[in-house]
């Protein structure tokens, strides 16, 4: 899910992370292996938000890590199958 500027706002407040740039080289190449998505990166690794259901009519999101960091330096992820994060995040005012 692609996050307008004030829902990356709102994420990062929920927890500690960068967002990537859309205009970041590596962008391109996430997006060719996960899909149209606003990529954060954190001391875990890296996420993304996917819409949740909520029960009071809330628009929600988790966060998702989709790749840990392999080595002590972070300077490369490995992927894995999706993990929620249990990190929600109201998306809509």
């Amino acid at each position: 899910m692609k996050l307008t500027s004030d829902q990356v706002k709102k994420a990062l407040e929920s927890f500690d992370a960068q967002a990537i740039p859309d205009n970041h080289p590596v962008v391109t190449e996430l997006t060719g292996l996960f899909g149209e998505h606003t990529f954060f990166v954190d001391m875990e690794g890296l996420s993304i938000v996917e819409p949740a259901p909520a029960s009071d009519g809330q628009e929600i999101g988790r966060v998702i890590s989709i790749a840990d960091w392999v080595d002590e330096g972070r300077t490369r992820l490995l992927p894995h199958e999706p993990q929620s994060r249990n990190i929600a995040i109201e998306l809509a005012a």
